[in-house]
């Protein structure tokens, strides 16, 4: 029988290449679930297709608009936190794919997680904010939590049949984003058009301006932290222009095991969900022939310091991880937005971690409070 999936952000980029997986192996997975945040349109698309069994939208505006659309016709519609915890929880899922963006991915995948499901993990914040609560209850219900993100899944593969006490490093690669090159003038200057301007992947607006910053891979060290249970001490980023090699594990004796692919979402999407099993899919081969060169590069910390800043997060642990990443979000967002420039986010982190107080052993109420306060200091300083 098709492995019943949830996906919990279902219109955004990872949502949306999952279901070209699921398109391409009905006999491997069905629907059952779709979480999103604003995308009626698209939702409707989905529904019409997938035929789920219960749907939710985060927005309440964009629920009641969906719940007035003939394609949502005999369905329930949930809203807001509450209603994607609903449809996480759903009895007849086994697998959730959490690809909410942001903080707002944490309560359901928690929630999933609570209920026995297994976990296909996209969202790097529910690890970055909570990394110890969330892999308590993992262990505790004795899940599967399985990384989506093309450096984790290879990390996770690598890792496959080897004896962790024996990894000496992890080393996450980056392709450095689309001002890999730039000179810090030239940053002061970059537009947010050219910041979603990226050299190799295509992914959501958020993600993709933290792939510019370096942020991206900053969360992806605290993740790896909790992930495989590694000092952030031994984590290490390589700029890899190429994006062929995902990343790597070196072991005590100094060999180095790689995992490689061509860059498409796709190919750790399909590894996640139908984990341990592999398949043919949709994703293209890698032929090497055509890669004529595979570079490694130390990134350059001084011109991209968020870098810098989620080591320091990692570092200090307890409620700062939480209290970067909300600040980060709001710095994106505001980007985004036109409010301040490029150069400002790392600025606007830095100085809502400085002003934090921190708790060292936080329950979940502690890191939400966290995450809630540092969003209105970091706001507070446009305004």
């Amino acid at each position: 029988m098709p492995k019943p999936l949830v996906i919990l952000g279902s219109t955004g980029s990872i949502g949306r290449q999952a279901l070209e997986v699921v398109r391409a192996l009905p006999d491997e997975l069905r629907v059952v679930g779709l979480v999103a945040n604003r995308d009626v349109d698209t939702l409707c698309q989905q529904i019409a297709e997938f035929q789920p069994h219960a749907v939710a939208m985060m927005d309440a505006d964009a629920a009641q608009e969906l719940r007035n659309r003939n394609e949502a016709a005999g369905y329930n519609v949930y809203a807001g936190i509450e209603g994607a915890e609903t449809v996480a929880t759903l009895p007849q899922a086994r697998c959730v794919l959490s690809a909410l963006v942001g903080a707002a991915g944490l309560h359901p995948t928690l929630a999933a997680i609570q209920t026995g499901k297994d976990v296909a993990l996209a969202n790097k914040e529910t690890l970055v904010a909570a990394g110890a609560i969330v892999m308590r209850e993992v262990r505790a219900r004795g899940v599967q939590l399985v990384p989506v993100d093309s450096e984790h899944s290879a990390l996770f593969q690598c890792l496959q049949g080897e004896d962790r006490q024996t990894v000496k490093r992890l080393i996450l690669t980056a392709s450095g984003g689309p001002f890999v090159d730039w000179t810090k003038e030239q940053l002061e200057q970059a537009t947010v058009q050219q910041a979603l301007q990226h050299p190799n992947w295509r992914m959501g607006n958020k993600i993709t301006v933290d792939s510019a910053t370096l942020m991206n891979k900053g969360l992806e060290i605290i993740e790896a932290h909790w992930l495989f249970d590694v000092e952030v001490s031994r984590i290490e980023v390589l700029i890899h222009r190429q994006s062929v090699i995902h990343s790597l594990v070196e072991f005590a004796d100094n060999s180095i095991k790689a995992q490689l692919g061509v860059p498409d979402m796709r190919l750790p999407i399909q590894y996640a969900l139908l984990y341990p099993k592999r398949t043919a899919g949709n994703a293209p081969p890698c032929d090497l022939r055509q890669w004529r060169q595979l570079t490694f590069e130390e990134p350059d910390e001084e011109r991209f310091p968020c870098l810098r800043l989620a080591r320091q997060a990692a570092e200090i642990g307890g409620t700062m991880p939480a209290v970067m990443n909300a600040a980060n979000e709001v710095a994106v967002q505001a980007f985004l937005d036109g409010r301040i420039k490029f150069t400002d986010i790392p600025r606007m982190i830095a100085q809502t971690m400085e002003r934090m107080e921190i708790h060292p052993h936080p329950e979940l109420s502690e890191v939400l409070e966290a995450d809630r306060a540092a969003r209105r200091l970091a706001a507070q300083m446009m305004s």
